[in-house]
C-alpha cells in the first residue's frame, strides 16, 4: 500500500490534521487528526510502498513498545487511513 501524495498534513491550532473535502456540495468536509505516533508513521512511510510490518517497525524503533502493542496500534492506523481514503488505490 502507498499513501496518496495529494494529501498533506497541516498544523492547525496545535493539531496535525488533514482536511478531506467532500466530492459534491452535499458532502461534508472531514478532518483526520494525527497524534505524535500517527504523524511519525505518516512521515516515515510517505512516498514508500509499505506494509503493516513496516509501520510496526517504525513504532518499535522510535518508542519503548513491544511488538504486539505496536502491531495493534499500527493495524488500527492503517485501517483508519484506508477508511479515510488516504491510500492510493491498489
Amino acid at each position: 500500500m502507498k499513501i496518496n501524495p495529494i494529501f498533506k498534513v497541516r498544523k492547525v491550532a496545535g493539531e496535525n490534521i488533514i482536511l478531506l473535502q467532500g466530492k459534491t456540495s452535499g458532502d461534508m468536509t472531514r478532518v483526520v487528526a494525527f497524534n505524535e505516533s500517527a504523524l511519525l508513521m505518516w512521515d516515515s512511510l510517505q512516498g514508500k510502498d509499505f506494509t503493516v510490518d513496516d509501520a510496526v517497525a517504525v513504532l518499535v524503533e522510535n518508542y519503548d513498545v513491544d511488538e504486539a502493542t505496536a502491531r495493534t496500534d499500527a493495524g488500527k492506523w492503517v485501517e483508519m487511513i484506508r477508511e479515510s481514503g488516504l491510500l492510493l488505490p491498489e
